[in-house]
C-alpha cells in the first residue's frame, strides 16, 4: 500500500471520533482535496478541527455554453461537477460546512476572452450565482472571485486605476442580489484581495463602486494575509496599500471607511480565505519560508488572535499537504502534513487551535 494512502486509512481511524484534544471551531477553515487515491480527507479535517472546507466553482465549466434558463440549475447547458456533491455530503457526515468560491467566466459571457475576464453583463453572473445557490442549498458561505486584484486572475484590471475594482464591483452586487434573493442565510464574501496585488488593498477597497456610485453589498470581506514577518496586530503598518496579517486592524479601518456597513446592519466581518507559511527551503510561489518550528509558532499567533477577534469571521489554511518533492527542489511545503501523511508540529497546533 502506498505510503500516503496508508497513512490516510492511519489518520481516518484517529480522527472518527475526533479526539477530545481537538478544538473544532467555525472559525477554522481549509484549502485541501476532497479525496486521495480515492479515500475521503473529510476525516482528517474533522480531526483537525475544521468547520469550513473552501472549494471552487467554475462558471466557464460549469456552463461552457449559454443556458436557455441560466437561474435553473436543471438546465441541460450546466454541467455541476460532482467534486461538489461529494464535498457537502462528506461534509455534511462530518459536520463541516462547505464554501464555495465562485470565479472564472465563460467565453460566452465575455465577448470570446479567457476566463479571467470579467463578463460583460453583470447579471449573467448574477443569474449563475443563483443557479449555483439552488444546486447547492446547503452551502452557506459565497466567495465572489479569488484575488481579482491581481491582473492575472481578474480584467479588466489596469494598474492603478479604479476601471477593474469598479468592474468587480458589479458582477459583486449582482451574485449578492441573487444570492440573497435565494436564502437570506447565505453569507456573500467580496473584495478577496491579498497582501500586495497589482492594484493594492487599500485602492481595491476605496475603487469598489457601482455605475451609481453606490458600493456594492456584501456580507464579508475576504482577504488573504500571507505576511513573511511574524504575525501581531501591534506591528506598524507595512504601508503603500498594503495588508499582511499584522495590517488586519489597519484593513478593517479601510473596509469601515470606504465600504461601510452591512445592508442588514454591523460592520463587516473579515473571512481571511487563504493563509499559509511554506517551510524549508526556498520555493516557487513565496519569496520567503520559514522553519517547521516557525511555522507552528506563528500558526499559534494567527489562530489565537482569530480566536479572540469577533471581527474575524473565519480564516482558511491552504493547504493539507505539502507538495510531492520535483527535481528542482523548489516544491511549496505549505501543508500541515508532509507529502507522504506525515504530521509537521504545525498539525497539532490547527488541531488545538
Amino acid at each position: 500500500m502506498p505510503r500516503l494512502l496508508l497513512a490516510a486509512f492511519l489518520l481516518i481511524a484517529l480522527a472518527v471520533p475526533a479526539t477530545a484534544d481537538a478544538r473544532y471551531s467555525r472559525k477554522k477553515a481549509i484549502w485541501g482535496p476532497t479525496q486521495v487515491d480515492g479515500v475521503s480527507q473529510f476525516p482528517i479535517y474533522r480531526d483537525l478541527g475544521v468547520g469550513i472546507y473552501q472549494m471552487q466553482l467554475h462558471w466557464n465549466q460549469v456552463a461552457p455554453t449559454r443556458p436557455a434558463n441560466a437561474a435553473d440549475p436543471n438546465d441541460p447547458a450546466y454541467r455541476w461537477p460532482a467534486e461538489v456533491d461529494y464535498a457537502i455530503s462528506e461534509g455534511r457526515r462530518y459536520g463541516i460546512r462547505v464554501a464555495i468560491m465562485l470565479t472564472r467566466t465563460p467565453s460566452w459571457a465575455n465577448g470570446g476572452r479567457s476566463a479571467e475576464w470579467a463578463p460583460k453583463k453583470a447579471k449573467d453572473f448574477g443569474r449563475f450565482a443563483r443557479a449555483a445557490a439552488r444546486r447547492y442549498d446547503e452551502v452557506r458561505h459565497w466567495l465572489i472571485w479569488g484575488e481579482p486584484s491581481r491582473q492575472n486572475n481578474f480584467k479588466p484590471m489596469p494598474r492603478f486605476e479604479a476601471k477593474g475594482p469598479r468592474r468587480y464591483a458589479r458582477i459583486l452586487d449582482a451574485a449578492y442580489a441573487s444570492l440573497k434573493r435565494e436564502s437570506r442565510r447565505n453569507l456573500v464574501i467580496g473584495g478577496n484581495t491579498f497582501t500586495t496585488g497589482d492594484v493594492t488593498p487599500r485602492q481595491f477597497i476605496r475603487s469598489m463602486r457601482l455605475p451609481n456610485g453606490r458600493r456594492p453589498r456584501m456580507d464579508l470581506y475576504g482577504h488573504n494575509p500571507f505576511t513573511l514577518r511574524e504575525p501581531s496586530l501591534r506591528k506598524d503598518p507595512l504601508g503603500h496599500g498594503y495588508a499582511d496579517f499584522s495590517d488586519l486592524d489597519t484593513l478593517a479601518r479601510w473596509i469601515d471607511r470606504h465600504l461601510g456597513r452591512r445592508p442588514r446592519g454591523g460592520r463587516i466581518g473579515l473571512f481571511l480565505s487563504e493563509f499559509t507559511i511554506p517551510t524549508d527551503h526556498p520555493n516557487y510561489e513565496f519569496n520567503f519560508w520559514v522553519t517547521r518550528e516557525v511555522q507552528a509558532r506563528w500558526l499559534a499567533r494567527v489562530l489565537r488572535i482569530t480566536r479572540r477577534w469577533n471581527r474575524i469571521h473565519a480564516i482558511g489554511w491552504i493547504g493539507l499537504y505539502d507538495e510531492r518533492p520535483n527535481r528542482a527542489g523548489n516544491e511549496v511545503n505549505r501543508g500541515l502534513l508532509e507529502w507522504d501523511g506525515d504530521r509537521k508540529p504545525s498539525y497539532r497546533v490547527f488541531k488545538r487551535g
